[in-house]
Parts: structure tokens; sequence; C-alpha cells
């Protein structure tokens, strides 16, 4: 009869007119993402900058992923979101609390007990076990650890973000750094060469066989190198200061290291990238966590429209004085049901099952955004790509031009057909065009931690496409059952 009444009740909670508005975006760039796949969090393998074989960057990338500090706040919000969801998950089961207490105190004459107890000093004395436990009967509390467990996943799925991102950020200030200092050697090896066009210029407008115009102008070109020099100095200087500062230290620490573009065949772009390699990101799958969590959320607020019942029950011992505290005539003790139920608020809870779905259509859109915003990085990462090809074919062939034209001079000078100073015009070029060739070189590095980055931190190359590695890392939130 009880349990009719309730299920009546229950009939009359009023939901028209609440739903959701916004629709995820369905995508085949992300199959297997979110709480449906058999696991809450797989994602690519780890390591992914040891293909670059560089031990230095290694070095400084874990140095970075065990002292950065936004890291570290990304990882204590995995712990905290996990310890929220224990909280909840605990409300589920039966608690137990126990009190003692004794009160010296004086009793009124003109209340409860009557004279000679009334105005005498008494001590009260107590102990008691009290129990609870709330009939999940309509899910909400289950609905709310289902809604903790998302916001859970999606904490540790920033987490994975972050350390994909500082990764990515490490590898690509070092290549940066690697870059600047290739140009500053370069910088040198053409400052050596415009003093010595200066010193031939010199000696053949002193023998007259040339005006001081040629000479003007060759002593003009020693100062704009050492400008070049000095601004390449700042590049630099700023470089490792931003090195250190992903690495958790003061600016200063990267003061003397040394970096290196890696000396193996440049990576190639991928020809064919997997539908699924987009659903590990785990920024989308974080997005995707928050939807789930906040569609929990509807369901449990849709349960406080239900009959709630709890049950309690007490035992203990209660008397006044200590003589007879714990005897079996001062035992207390006592065991009902309560049932609650939303009759007429007015309409707080239809305004609030308004604001948890207004919230996961907000979590719905993020989610689509970070859809949109995951495919336009790849694409840009491959457009980037595709152009970069083309122009380090272009710069191969005009590298191979002026090397031409150097050992060409070279061999015209060593003939005794022309003069030196033609040989240092010619070996200019050529140092020209090694600047071109190392921002470049450089580029194809960038370009390869950003795909990298683009596609959730890590894929290797095998005799065909790149595809993700065999190596997988599993994440769930630990301490708690679903």
């Amino acid at each position: 009869m009880a349990m009719t009444m309730v299920l009546g009740l229950a009939g009359c909670a009023d939901f028209s007119g609440i739903h959701t508005r916004a629709h995820m975006i369905q995508s085949r760039s992300l199959a297997g993402i979110g709480p449906n796949h058999s696991s809450p969090g797989v994602f690519p393998q780890q390591h992914w900058w040891m293909a670059f074989g560089d031990a230095q960057l290694d070095g400084l990338i874990a140095r970075a992923i065990t002292a950065n500090p936004s890291l570290k706040v990304a990882q204590s919000r995995v712990v905290e979101a996990q310890a929220s969801a224990a909280a909840i998950d605990s409300a589920r089961y039966p608690q137990i609390n126990g009190e003692a207490k004794s009160t010296r105190e004086r009793l009124s004459a003109n209340s409860l007990y009557p004279p000679p107890l009334g105005g005498s000093m008494v001590t009260m004395n107590s102990a008691n076990l009290t129990g609870q436990w709330q009939l999940d009967l309509f899910g909400k509390n289950r609905a709310a650890l289902d809604a903790a467990i998302g916001q859970s996943r999606a904490a540790e799925a920033d987490a994975q973000a972050a350390r994909v991102l500082l990764a990515a950020n490490v590898a690509q200030q070092y290549f940066n750094l690697a870059r600047l200092q290739a140009q500053q050697d370069l910088d040198r090896a053409m400052l050596r060469q415009r003093e010595q066009t200066q010193e031939l210029v010199r000696q053949r407008v002193a023998a007259g066989l040339d005006n001081t115009l040629a000479q003007r102008q060759a002593q003009a070109e020693v100062p704009q190198i050492r400008r070049d020099m000095a601004a390449l100095d700042e590049q630099v200087a700023l470089a490792r200061h931003g090195l250190a500062v992903l690495m958790g230290a003061e600016p200063n620490a990267t003061d003397t290291l040394v970096a290196h573009l890696p000396t193996a065949t440049l990576p190639r772009m991928p020809g064919h990238l997997p539908a699924e390699l987009l659903g590990h990101r785990a920024d989308v799958v974080a997005a995707r966590w928050r939807v789930e969590s906040e569609l929990q959320g509807i369901q449990e607020t849709k349960a406080e429209f239900y009959p709630n019942i709890n049950l309690s029950a007490f035992i203990g011992f209660e008397s006044i004085g200590l003589s007879k505290w714990l005897s079996a005539g001062s035992r207390t003790f006592g065991v009902g049901p309560a049932l609650s139920l939303p009759i007429f608020d007015e309409g707080v809870l239809r305004a609030k099952l308004q604001g948890n779905t207004a919230r996961a259509d907000v979590a719905i859109d993020n989610y689509n955004a970070a859809v949109l915003n995951a495919l336009r990085d790849v694409a840009d990462q491959l457009s980037s790509w595709r152009a970069l090809q083309t122009q380090l074919q272009e710069q191969m062939a005009a590298q191979a031009a002026v090397s031409s034209a150097y050992d060409l001079a070279l061999a015209r000078y060593q003939g005794g057909l022309t003069n030196y100073l033609n040989v240092l015009t010619a070996e200019n070029a050529v140092l020209q065009q090694r600047h071109t060739l190392i921002d470049l070189q450089a580029r194809v590095y960038d370009l390869d931690v950003g795909l990298m980055r683009a596609l959730g931190g890590g894929y290797v190359i095998t005799d065909g496409p790149r595809q993700l590695s065999n190596t997988t890392e599993t994440r769930t939130a630990p301490g708690i059952q679903g």
C-alpha cells in the first residue's frame, strides 16, 4: 500500500517543456570517444618525443612534467575531483555515527522534571549509535555519483591534455632555440666573410682597382651583420628563459644549454591519418565527459521531483547520574522511515531543472567547439606541412644553384681567371641560403610536434602511413566503484 502511494505521488512529477536544445556533433573522426567506449580514457603512447633521438630533449621534457607548476595544478584538480566523487559515492550506503556526552547542568524547577529533581544539579549522560540510509528508489544518488565520476574523468583528461601541451611546448621551444643557435653560427661565419670582403675592397681601392663607393658599401655590411647578431642574441636569451620556465626553473637555468636540430632524416608528412586518431585528443575526451556529467546532473534533479525515503535508527544509553548510565534500564532505541515529497515549491525544482538543462546545453556546445577546433587544428597542421614541402623542394633547388655558383667561382679563382672577391660574393649567397634552409628545417620539426599535439600526443610512422602507437595507457577514477 505504501509503495503504491509512493508511485502514485511520483506520477505527479512534471518535466514538461524542459529539455536540452543542443545536439552533439557526430563525426567519423571521433570514433570511440566518451563514456560508452570500452575504456574511460585511453591515450596514445606517452613518450612520443623520444622519436627525435635527442637525450637532452628527453631530459628537459621529463623535468618539465615533474616540476611545471601549471601541470601540478591540473594534477591536483584530478585528486580533488576524485575525492569529491568518493564523497558522493558514500551517500549511497548506510551512514552510522556514534556520540557520547556527559553534561553537568541545573534542571529547571518549572519544566519537564518535577522536584526534587527539578531545581537540582544533575549529570546528564548519553551514549548513542545513530544510523541512516536513504533509499535511492529513483536513482538520485546514482546519478549524482555518475555526474561526479564524469567530472573526475574530465579532470584526468584535462591533466593529460596539459601533459601533451607542455611536452609539445618544450619540444617546440627547444627546436626554436636550436634554430636560433644555428643561425648564430652562420652569422659568425658571415661576419668573418664580410670582414674579409671589406679588407679586399679596401686593398683594391688603395691599389686604384676599385672606387670608394664599393668600399662604403662593404663597410656598411659589417655593422649590419653585427646588428643582426645582437638581435639573435636577444632571441636566444628569450628562448632560454621560456624553456626554463616551462621546466619549472628560474630563467637562468638554461643559460649554458646548447640545443641541436635532429641530424636524422627529416620527418615525413603522413600520407593518411586514421579517423579514430582525433578521438584520442584529451581535450575532446574531457569535453565529452563533461557532457555526460551534466546529463547525469539532469537525472539527479529529476529524481528530486519524486518522494525521498530515509530509514533511520538509533540505540544507546541515557541516564541522569553516572551510577546507572550503562545499565539495562537506561537503554534507548528507535527505528522508523521518513518520507518527504515536494508538493508546492513555487517552481523551485523546475527552475533548478532548467538550470541543469542549460548547463548541459553549454557542455554540449563546448564539446562541439572542441571537436571543430580539433579538426581545424589537424587541418591547419597538415596544410602548413604540405606548403612546407613545396618550400623545402624549392629551397633545395636554390641551395644547389648557389652552391654550384660558389664552386664555379672558386674554380675560376684557383685558375687565375677572377679575383677572390667574386669567391666571397658567391660564398655570401651560399650562407644566405643556409639561413633560409635552417629556418625551414626547424619548421619541419615544429610542425611535426604540432601534429603530434593536434592528434592527442603521439603517433608513430610505419612502412606505410603514420599510425597510433600500440603502447597505450589507461586512466580511470581510482577508488570509485561505478
